[in-house]
């Protein structure tokens, strides 16, 4: 028994709901992610048979090759970059700039009262 076969066993991983057998009245097995990866490296990094995987696993081959397709299409998720928090230096220079446009904001409403206000006192 494989060391993955172990693990499925020990896991408890075959579904023993009633209705749950497949073609033949075998009953289905769930494979974890990590399960699924660990046969296709076998595959694709120890040139294991596919044949040989299947037999091994009770799996059938359009099975595997379903696997080996979501892997290869969903693969980049694997190297793109989490989103990270800000700095602390970063989120400071955010905020300092947010507080000096509201002060210039602020200056302009104050030179425009003055200018209105000079304009009412005729020193403009």
């Amino acid at each position: 028994m494989s060391e993955l076969d172990k693990k499925t066993a020990a896991n408890g991983r075959i579904n023993n709901k009633p209705g749950s057998e497949g073609a033949g009245g075998r009953q289905r097995r769930h494979f974890t992610g990590e399960q699924k990866i660990a046969i296709l490296k076998r595959h694709l990094v120890d040139k294991t048979k596919v044949s040989d995987l299947c037999d091994e696993h009770n799996i059938q081959p359009t099975q595997f090759y379903a696997w080996q397709k979501q892997l290869f299409e969903n693969g980049a998720a694997a190297f793109e970059r989490k989103t990270k928090k800000p700095s602390p230096e970063k989120r400071q220079l955010e905020q300092l700039q947010a507080k000096i446009q509201n002060k210039n904001e602020v200056i302009a409403e104050l030179m425009e009262e003055n200018i209105k206000a000079k304009k009412a006192n005729g020193d403009l």
